[in-house]
């Protein structure tokens, strides 16, 4: 691994007391992090996936669904008390002050959660999974910082595909994402998904192999599925 860079976490990355090391998985919109992240869990890690906490977070009835309907309107709430995220989407994804105005009032409740699970899991490889990883302040608490990356046109045709959107709607989409300047400069390995899914795989396992031995040997032993 590389020095620590100025501003991350300076602990040790294999303290006795602290047998798991915690990995941190991000990348821009549709870049394919949560691909590398299922990587990393076959190969025997926990995954903390930080969308699928906030989909926990923001389920029906839930306090956070309802800071969200105050301050957005309740019509990002569906007929079925779920949160509407394609009109939400809509919403934040077209304007800079609404979509800094939801990670003000998600991230706070986002990481106390994602950290509640971290603090419960004793050992082995833990994957952080979070688009906000560095903004949000997570990469402070990670061992090593993975970036994924991948050209604009592959994101705008992956979200087509995976959110059913236009063209124009996943460009903007694309366009509203932070620079990936900020998240390179923080990472300790840039995996390249801009080719095949064997060519990601291979990037994949060779930087597992790379990791602390003590830290794929104990989640060798017995890995911990993610809550």
């Amino acid at each position: 691994m590389k020095p620590t860079p100025a501003g991350k976490s300076s602990r040790n990355p294999w303290p006795p007391s602290v047998p798991e090391f915690t990995l941190g998985v991000t990348g821009n919109i549709a870049s394919g992090k949560s691909t590398v992240s299922g990587m990393l869990q076959e190969l025997g890690a926990t995954v903390i996936d930080s969308d699928l906490v906030y989909r926990e977070l923001v389920g029906p009835g839930k306090p956070l669904l309802a800071t969200l309907a105050a301050r957005f309107g309740p019509d990002i709430i569906a007929a079925d008390g779920t949160l509407d995220r394609p009109t939400l989407g809509a919403i934040v994804f077209s304007d800079a002050a609404a979509l800094a105005a939801l990670d003000r009032l998600t991230h706070p409740a986002v990481i106390a959660e994602v950290d509640r699970r971290l603090a419960a899991i004793p050992a082995g490889v833990v994957v952080l999974d979070a688009v906000k990883l560095i903004e949000s302040g997570h990469a402070d608490r990670c061992d090593a910082v993975w970036v994924v990356t991948t050209s604009p046109d592959e994101q705008v045709t992956r979200l087509m595909k995976r959110n059913t959107l236009s063209a124009v709607e996943a460009r903007r989409r694309v366009a509203a994402q932070p620079p990936l300047t900020e998240k390179l400069a923080r990472a300790d390995l840039v995996i390249d998904n801009s080719g095949t899914i064997e060519q990601t795989r291979e990037q994949v396992e060779r930087a597992w192999q790379n990791l602390p031995p003590q830290a794929t040997s104990v989640t060798a032993k017995g890995h911990h599925q993610h809550e």
